[in-house]
């Protein structure tokens, strides 16, 4: 992959796109210039869940139409097939996993680092005190 391309598809589109459940299948449908059938077996796959009114009409959020941007831009401009698309989703899920994880053990590691500081200055303290 190009860095160009790989520049699309992870820098292109916003980490947390809104997951308020707005717009209907025939509405993304245009947006996205895709068949309503694409959007439903993009479903069945389990590539995108979108949300169900109380009468089982799909709703589908920012979130879902910029997953959906992802999907059509490594299918066409790439050439992935759906099963190589669920694989990256997947791995991209488990980097981002990985990333909160990592993140979290480097604040509990920076605080137990910061509290020893304090208390080697308290020692320090101590002995110059005499």
């Amino acid at each position: 992959m190009a860095k160009g391309q790989s520049d699309r598809l992870f820098c292109q589109f916003p980490k947390r796109p809104d997951t308020t459940p707005l717009y209907t299948i025939g509405v993304v449908s245009r947006m996205l210039n895709i068949h309503p059938q694409t959007l439903r077996m993009y479903e069945r796959l389990g590539l995108v869940k979108p949300a169900r009114t109380e009468g089982n009409t799909r709703l589908y959020s920012e979130a879902d139409v910029e997953r959906i941007r992802r999907i059509q831009f490594l299918t066409k401009e790439l050439g992935v097939n759906l099963a190589g698309v669920e694989v990256i989703f997947d791995l991209l899920e488990k980097i981002e996993q990985m990333q909160r994880q990592m993140r979290e053990e480097m604040e509990r590691r920076t605080k137990e680092m910061e509290e020893e500081i304090r208390r080697l200055r308290r020692l320090l303290g101590k002995v110059v005190r005499g």
